[in-house]
């Protein structure tokens, strides 16, 4: 009969420890089934799921390391496992795996425990947790509304009924005011090459349509109009219009003055320089205007930009937008379009937005991410950010903080 133990290890970490424990194992010519390591302020936990071979004694084994242990100052303990379940363990190796992802500036033991009940009670089993997010100080220097903090789960299991499971996540976000994304674990999310942003209110913090609308004396009526249009109450295309009617008579000069008072997104640039090291193609695909989605490239090295082009002439606005007004349809479309171009899988894209005419191509996306986003749009994108800044899409795709670099000079004004 099979004899396997799980050896657990636990103590202060040192160079060598794992290397002394295995040179026993190997002496013995013990198979190893599974083993797990982790590092948590210095101090090591680790198991190891050995078979002890039919023609050797546990006895001599155990007292070996036992006493190896012991010259190390670490804990050992030995619990046997039946074949039962270890054939049962191997067979959930086929079960869907996930990953929900715990974002906030700060996370407490509040946040862990509505979450972890959450996946418990919908028949999840938690196989992994992880901090994707670098160590923080005791006495953080940083401004405390720019740190952030995230930590993953995976997960292993069937969730039972997700349309359920989902919104009582989202119940969980909305009380204690942090992000939880729920996705599916494959190939895809370690494969992302193409990563699309809307402009306004995403990239940067305003509206455009709403800052022109203010130099041309009509911001009051303009602004409530887009913010009607964003939460889908109003028709994109015909919104859009009546909108850019307002602005007859601007003078041209004005798009480099609004330009130059528009503020990027926290963490834009560190997400793009980020993005642009590993390889990632990125597009704005804006309901807003060609003008400024051309300053933003400039900044930010962006690849493609698709938007609405202002007919001007004689240097003066004609309240008339030319060509292919670019609704949420023609954004759908443009992702597929660019996706093709670039011989990319669709799963393999990231779509990022905030309005309602960002949904078809949240949805069209391998990830889709409603970004500090209106009511409709966060209930409806399968994932939303709303507590950090841009960067932490970097969180999503499976990067950590230690993977990332930093900027050298970071401006906050677009």
């Amino acid at each position: 009969m099979r004899e396997l133990l799980l050896i657990t290890i636990s103590g202060n970490d040192k160079p060598g420890l794992t290397a002394t424990m295995t040179s026993v194992l190997s002496k013995y010519g013990i198979p190893v089934l599974d083993i797990g390591q982790s590092v948590i302020h210095n101090h090591l936990s680790l198991g190891m799921l050995i078979e002890v071979p039919k023609e050797s004694s546990s006895s001599p084994i155990l007292k070996d390391l036992l006493f190896t242990a012991h010259t190390l100052g670490i804990e050992i303990d030995f619990s046997p496992i039946t074949t039962r379940d270890y054939h049962k363990w191997v067979n959930e190796q086929g079960k869907p795996r996930y990953l929900l992802s715990l974002l906030g500036r700060k996370i407490t033991s509040e946040h862990l425990e509505r979450v972890t009940t959450v996946v418990t009670q919908h028949g999840l089993n938690i196989d992994n947790i992880s901090r994707l997010s670098g160590r923080l100080p005791l006495e953080d220097e940083q401004d405390p509304g720019r740190s952030k903090a995230c930590i993953e789960f995976s997960l292993r299991g069937f969730p039972q009924e997700e349309e359920r499971f989902r919104a009582e996540l989202l119940d969980v976000t909305d009380s204690l005011g942090i992000d939880i994304a729920f996705q599916e674990d494959n190939i895809f999310r370690r494969t992302r090459r193409l990563v699309v942003f809307d402009m306004d209110s995403t990239l940067i913090t305003s509206e455009v349509i709403d800052e022109l609308a203010v130099e041309a004396g009509s911001g009051a009526l303009v602004a409530t109009v887009t913010e009607a249009a964003m939460r889908g109450e109003l028709d994109f295309t015909e919104s859009l219009k009546q909108r850019v009617a307002t602005l007859e008579g601007l003078e041209e000069s004005v798009l480099r003055k609004v330009a130059e008072r528009l503020q990027l997104t926290e963490g834009a640039e560190h997400l793009f320089h980020n993005l642009h090291r590993l390889g990632f193609k990125t597009a704005i695909l804006s309901g807003g205007f060609t003008w400024f989605g051309h300053y933003l490239q400039q900044k930010l090295n962006i690849d493609y930009v698709f938007a609405n082009e202002l007919e001007i002439v004689d240097g003066r606005m004609t309240g008339k937008v030319l060509g292919q007004v670019v609704d949420g349809k023609r954004k759908a479309e443009l992702l597929e379009e660019i996706a093709r171009r670039e011989k990319i899988r669709l799963e393999q894209t990231v779509a990022v937005g905030d309005g309602a005419n960002d949904l078809p191509m949240l949805g069209k996306a391998g990830l889709g991410i409603a970004f500090r986003a209106k009511p409709i749009v966060r209930e409806t994108a399968k994932q939303a950010i709303s507590t950090l800044g841009l960067d932490a899409i970097l969180y999503l795709m499976g990067f950590r903080d230690r993977d990332a670099l930093a900027v050298e000079s970071v401006s906050r004004n677009a």
